[in-house]
Order: structure tokens, then C-alpha cells, then sequence
């Protein structure tokens, strides 16, 4: 690692490594130079910088906290920390680089978002952005994911966006990324394809990565600040990866600091039965860009499943792919009846009800706290749990109260 990390990742082709770069149609290539040149162009402008400041102080209410769980980590060991974009306007981490983008967009002058969203927390953010600039807003969905997170779907329509069911397929975060792709290419020039993750082609990788870290930048200050020390570990789930990259991106040169980044085992590690990219895939190509990949002997992406609607993408973000061969991050997985586990512990021994995608990294750090009693622990709590409650209760009811 070098302090020139960010400057040289990617790098001028958009790779990391061998991974990410942009294979895309001609025409399209065309619209992401322009994206490429205007966030170089404008992003780094006094006046930009300024008002991105402003709305995430003013309107998002930054910085979140860092919250010490003192009966999590009584009962399990360790010491276990949250970092709080649960707090985050909108509930999740997903604002901070939305609000960025949607920024960028009316700089660029773009009339309409368009997007692809799992658990609906992209997309009730890319639907708040909108309706603070007054664009349009396109939501991509599965009819899976609709049903699972019904809450999102009812905030998204609110917020004034329009939300396009995806019925082929697997009806999940893969078919909602197709469909949404090709909404764009209809009208490139007044549109603005906002992604989810750190995925896809160039430069949304870099892009997201960027608007992100200011979530690794508060956590280091903050803990910093509480402990007088770095933390010895820090966790957060991965699907696409844009939480964990957004506080990995502090920590990387801090040798002393060990990177967990946790998949989704789902029930079970068959194929289709999961959605641990980079425990189980190999290098492939997907939505325009290369990374670890869940894929058949022809290359095409498998089907997986998770019980967190934001974790089920066969592919993840270049970045990770390339951090995973320098083995900077451990990358490793939680199954569905931890997650769930994690999700009631939190709920009733801290009074945080968390995401289903935040309750994966919730569920590995009440393990590691187990089995390392004397370390600190920074979880980075991407989410709350709202939009996840109806769908918990029908599928594994309230455990007693004891």
C-alpha cells in the first residue's frame, strides 16, 4: 500500500488490478467518458465540494456515530462497536453516494435517475435524491425483492419515483441491474444510470468508492477519539460491497487493523443456494466490468439466494476482487440462521433493529468477539431494519421473551 492507494486504483483504463474496466456497447462508452470527465471536471470543484458538504450535514445529518455495544459485548466478549448509517437519512449508507451522483447529474444537466435496487435501500435513496433536485426517478426492481421489502417499495412511490416490476428470471438484484441497463441505453443523453454498488463499468466503481469513504473517514476520527486506539478488527457485509469499501477505505495502510468482509451463505453452500462471490467464484464478466464472479462452465452468472435482498448479486465490486488476491481483506460468510440470530440479539440487547444485510456483519463479529475476547470490534451497521420486519416475522415468527 501507498498514500497514492486512490490516486492509482483505479487506474486510467478504470482497473483494478485485472479486475473492473468497462466492457459496454460503443455508444454507451461515449456517455461514460462524459460521466468520467464531468466527475473529474466538477466533483472537484470548490463549489461542488461545498454543497455536498452542506447537504450531508444539513440534510443527511452527518457524521452518523460510533455507538460501543455494552450488552452485546458483555454477553459474547470483545469489544463491539457500530458505526451508525442506520442514522443516516433514508436509513442506510446507500445517500451518501446517491446524494453525490444525483449532484453530479444536475451539474450535468440530466432530467432523470435510473437505477436498479435489491432491498430497496438504493432505491429509496436514488428516490429522496430526485425529489431534493427535482428529477426524475426510475426504480428497477425484482418481484421478489417487492415483496420481501414492500415497506421500500411504498417509501420509493412516495418519494415520487416510479418503480418498474422485473418479472424474468430470478425476479432479484441481477435481473433488476439488466433491466434497469437497458432503460438507460433507451435514452443515454438525458439520463443518468445511477448504480448501486461499486460495480459496474467505469468509472461508478471509483465513483461510489469516493462518495463512501467519508464513512471510513468519520468512523477512524470518531474511534480514534472514544478509545484513544485503532480498532483490531472492523466488519461489514458484502454484496456489491459499496459499505465495506466506504470504511475499509480508512483502514487499508493501518497494518495493525484486520478487514472482515462478510457474504451471505445463505441455507446452504449448493449452488443457487448462496451468494458468496468471492469465497466460491472466479474471475469473470458482468453488467460491463470484470470480478469474482458465480458463474456455469459457459461464464454465465449462477443463480444465488440470500435472505437479504442487497446481498444477492452473483458478481461484487472490482475493488474487493483485487483486495481479495492481496488477501488486504478476510473475506468470509454468515449463513441465514445466524443472520437472523444477530438480527433479534441486536433488536433486544441494544435497541437497534438492523438491516438484514448489516445483521451478516452483525452476526461474524458476535463470533469473532467469542473468539477473541480482548479485541475491539468495528461493525459497520449499513442499515436499519424496517423494511426487513414483515418479511422476518412471516418467514421465522418472534422468538420468546425470555
Amino acid at each position: 500500500m501507498s498514500s497514492n492507494y486512490f490516486k492509482s486504483h483505479p487506474d486510467k483504463e478504470g482497473k483494478f488490478g485485472e479486475y473492473g474496466g468497462s466492457y459496454i456497447p460503443e455508444e454507451l462508452t461515449k456517455e461514460m467518458n462524459k460521466i468520467n470527465d464531468a466527475y473529474y471536471s466538477i466533483s472537484k470543484s470548490h463549489k461542488f465540494i461545498s454543497e455536498l458538504r452542506s447537504i450531508r450535514k444539513h440534510f443527511q445529518g452527518r457524521p452518523t456515530p460510533v455507538y460501543y455495544c455494552n450488552r452485546l459485548s458483555n454477553k459474547y466478549g470483545g469489544r463491539i462497536y457500530l458505526k451508525r448509517e442506520d442514522l443516516n437519512h433514508s436509513g442506510a449508507h446507500k445517500l451518501n453516494h446517491c446524494m453525490g451522483e444525483a449532484l453530479l447529474a444536475k451539474y450535468m444537466g440530466k432530467k432523470k435517475l435510473i437505477a436498479e435496487t435489491g432491498a430497496g435501500q438504493h432505491g429509496v435513496a436514488l428516490a429522496t435524491a430526485a425529489a431534493y433536485f427535482g428529477l426524475e426517478c426510475e426504480i428497477h426492481m425484482g418481484e421478489v425483492d417487492m415483496a420481501k421489502e414492500r415497506p421500500n417499495v411504498v417509501r420509493m412511490e412516495i418519494l415520487g419515483a416510479k418503480v418498474v416490476p422485473v418479472t424474468h428470471g430470478l425476479k432479484t438484484l441481477k435481473e433488476a441491474v439488466d433491466s434497469a441497463f437497458e432503460a438507460y441505453l433507451k435514452d443515454p443523453v438525458n439520463t443518468i444510470y445511477c448504480i448501486g454498488s461499486v460495480v459496474g463499468p467505469h468509472p461508478f466503481p471509483m465513483m461510489v468508492r469516493e462518495f463512501q469513504r467519508v464513512v471510513g473517514i468519520e468512523a477512524k476520527e470518531q474511534f480514534l477519539e472514544m478509545t484513544g486506539e485503532l480498532p483490531d478488527n472492523i466488519v461489514a457485509c458484502v454484496g456489491g460491497g459499496s459499505n465495506a469499501l466506504g470504511i475499509f477505505s480508512a483502514f487499508l495502510e493501518d497494518k495493525e487493523c484486520k478487514l472482515h468482509g462478510v457474504e451471505p451463505a445463505g441455507r446452504s453452500f449448493k449452488k443457487g443456494d448462496h451468494a458468496a462471490t468471492l469465497t466460491f467464484g472466479k474471475p469473470g464478466i458482468i453488467h460491463g466490468y470484470k470480478c469474482y464472479l458465480l458463474q456455469n462452465d459457459k461464464g454465465e452468472p449462477d443463480p444465488v439466494y440470500s435472505v437479504a435482498s442487497g446481498l444477492d448479486y452473483p458478481g461484487v465490486g472490482p475493488e474487493h476482487s483485487m483486495l481479495k488476491d492481496w488477501n488486504k481483506v478476510e473475506y468470509t460468510s454468515i449463513n441465514d440462521k445466524d443472520c437472523i440470530d444477530a438480527f433479534y440479539e441486536l433488536s433486544r440487547l441494544e435497541g437497534i433493529i438492523p438491516a438484514l444485510e448489516s445483521s451478516h456483519a452483525v452476526a461474524y463479529a458476535i463470533k469473532l468477539a467469542q473468539a477473541n475476547p480482548t479485541k475491539s470490534i468495528l461493525v459497520n451497521l449499513s442499515g436499519r431494519g424496517d423494511k426487513d420486519i414483515d418479511f422476518i416475522v412471516e418467514e421465522y415468527g418472534l422468538p420468546e421473551v425470555k
